[in-house]
């Protein structure tokens, strides 16, 4: 066995440091590739009618649940008293937490007290992201997780 030099150390040393710093740059190329990280373009204008917006959804007493079987999702509004709603201009944005390449925006057509939609998911978690108005132009928006199993 060869004997360890000063020569030998510094190229193991400079081996180690050189993996980490690999790794830590394909991971931080990967973290910015997939997600943006972006919501709204200018936080402090989206906040400027939160409250109102909030307070004007909250008097539809509205409420959205998400369902998935088959490859077909539903969507479900209900109104205070428990009774199905109709929305109009429904907007769905259906994608991953941590990326933005499964994102899809399907149609749905309503189908009963139901909204459906034809739409292939893989198992896990996933977002959807609701934008609706009621017939008097209120704004509805909701944000649910859906879990899929495989």
């Amino acid at each position: 066995m060869a004997e360890l030099t000063g020569k030998h150390v510094f190229a193991i040393t400079a081996s180690a440091f050189a993996v980490i710093i690999g790794v830590n740059v394909l991971l931080a190329v990967k973290a910015v590739s997939t997600f943006p990280g972006l919501e709204v373009d200018n936080s402090y204008v989206a906040s400027q009618g939160f409250n109102a917006r909030k307070a004007a959804q909250e008097s539809l007493g509205w409420s959205m649940t998400p369902g998935y079987d088959q490859g077909r999702m539903t969507l479900a509004f209900h109104g205070r008293d428990g009774l199905p709603v109709a929305v109009e201009d429904l907007q769905v944005l259906v994608g991953r937490t941590t990326e933005a390449k499964d994102d899809a925006y399907p149609v749905f057509a309503r189908v009963g007290d139901l909204y459906t939609a034809d739409l292939p998911l893989h198992k896990g978690k996933w977002m959807i992201k609701v934008t609706a108005r009621s017939a008097d132009g209120t704004l509805f928006e909701q944000r649910s997780e859906l879990y899929v199993k495989g």
